[in-house]
């Protein structure tokens, strides 16, 4: 067996900072990015059903933008604030992956 040095990393956890050691995988998991609150994402893999907005279009918020159908469900995607669509980026009846760009927004 090969001895890797290993190092301890300060972790706080409320009022406290404790020494530790990290796994390999945790080492190599993905960083946390939070997503452009500009943009929006399918939540599940499905297929786009139908738009109910076009590009250039002054929308408000809690207006749907388009329906995402799921395992035989009807998703409406809705407008997350006041805003204007600026590019669709997916077409009517096709299939799409969970956490596809689907539209930009700007606000």
């Amino acid at each position: 067996m090969s001895e890797e040095k290993q190092e301890l990393v300060d972790l706080t956890i409320e009022e406290g900072t404790y020494k530790t050691l990290l796994t390999e995988k945790f080492k190599m998991k993905k960083k946390y990015e939070p997503k452009n609150t500009d943009h929006v994402y399918s939540i599940i893999p499905g297929t786009v059903l139908k738009f109910f907005v076009k590009e250039g279009d002054t929308v408000k918020a809690g207006s749907p933008l388009l329906i995402l159908e799921a395992m035989k469900m009807e998703n409406i995607i809705k407008m997350p604030f006041d805003g204007k669509i600026r590019k669709i980026l997916v077409s009517e009846g096709v299939r799409i992956a969970k956490d596809t760009l689907m539209v930009e927004l700007d606000k």
